[in-house]
């Protein structure tokens, strides 16, 4: 049987913030089907959408549910399995059926006629490049740090001369493994200016100047819903390094840049963010970056309650039919 104006929440199956969020709904008793197009489709899911001058409807079908495309309330887009390759096929033939699901079903999936995203798969992947994040906050009034991106090392270098305390950072958490194969991840980490030689010029890297802070800032957005916390105890420069080291605190956010974050969700097209901020002495509010797709279940309770309860609330708003 069909299921009446359901949530669809497009997630992994290990994913624990997106576990939060369909505990919320299910506690206010809303329809949801949960939905992993990567791991699904098509092995285990069918699709069937038809489009004419009226739009598109048709149905996805799961082991266990029936999903009508034109009934769907809202989609909670999480951080799904990417399309892959099914085992049995050979490396090209494989691309290609990847390729077909990821623009077929990922396409109709983009489009469900009467359904509110959070947030829109493609705003997700608009916002996630850190130039365009940088260049957007400072267009909305936050303040940024000094950035260099580069592939020329005499730039870096003199880039390094003139701010002193100098920062990489990754553009992108790609994974990565050495020459022996064990899997590393890049933080972002203090550089010595000797350090920087020529091999600066095999690809674009960020360098940014280092913020005197005394505390971490991640601020929450959920619409108009704002969750500043503030994070201690980090030992370095990246605070994701030791988790247990870290406490939580709620805190009241300026006006400024509250409005300025909402203008940057604004700038994007989203609903949700996951904005980072270093807190300086003299009270400052230094944006880093904000993740269109941050977790944020981590934090200690009541937070991560209150959170999915506030995407629950736009999750279940009236849906908005032309």
């Amino acid at each position: 049987m069909p299921i009446p104006a359901p949530v669809l929440v497009v997630a992994c199956l290990d994913d624990p913030t997106a576990d939060l969020v369909l505990g919320e709904l299910h506690g206010r008793d809303v329809p949801v089907v949960r939905f992993d197009p990567g791991a699904d489709f098509p092995r285990h899911a069918t699709l069937e959408a038809f489009l004419d001058g009226t739009g598109m409807k048709g149905s996805l079908g799961t082991q266990t549910r029936h999903l009508d495309l034109a009934g769907v309330r809202a989609v909670y887009w999480r951080q799904p399995t990417p399309y892959r390759r099914p085992e049995d096929l050979d490396k090209y033939t494989g691309a290609w059926v990847a390729d077909q699901s990821r623009f077929g079903l990922g396409g109709v999936m983009a489009a469900l006629p009467g359904a509110s995203y959070l947030n829109h798969p493609w705003r997700n992947r608009d916002a996630e490049h850190k130039p365009v994040q940088l260049a957007t906050a400072a267009a909305c009034g936050l303040t940024i740090p000094s950035t260099l991106i580069t592939n020329r090392v005499d730039s870096a270098r003199t880039f390094a001369s003139r701010m002193g305390s100098v920062v990489y950072k990754p553009l992108w958490s790609t994974p990565y493994r050495n020459a022996d194969g064990e899997a590393r991840t890049v933080w972002a980490d203090v550089i010595d200016p000797g350090t920087l030689n020529e091999s600066v010029s095999g690809a674009a890297h960020l360098f940014q100047q280092q913020v005197n802070k005394i505390a971490d800032v991640r601020v929450t957005m959920v619409g108009e819903h704002v969750f500043p916390v503030r994070i201690d105890g980090a030992p370095g420069l990246d605070w994701r390094h030791d988790y247990p080291s870290l406490t939580y605190q709620l805190i009241e956010a300026p006006t400024a840049v509250i409005k300025g974050m909402r203008a940057y969700l604004d700038a994007f097209g989203l609903v949700f963010g996951a904005f980072d901020f270093s807190l300086t002495h003299d009270g400052q509010w230094v944006f880093l970056e904000c993740n269109p797709n941050g977790q944020w279940a981590w934090f200690d309770d009541p937070i991560p309650q209150q959170i999915s309860s506030a995407i629950a609330d736009h999750l279940t708003r009236p849906r908005e039919l032309s």
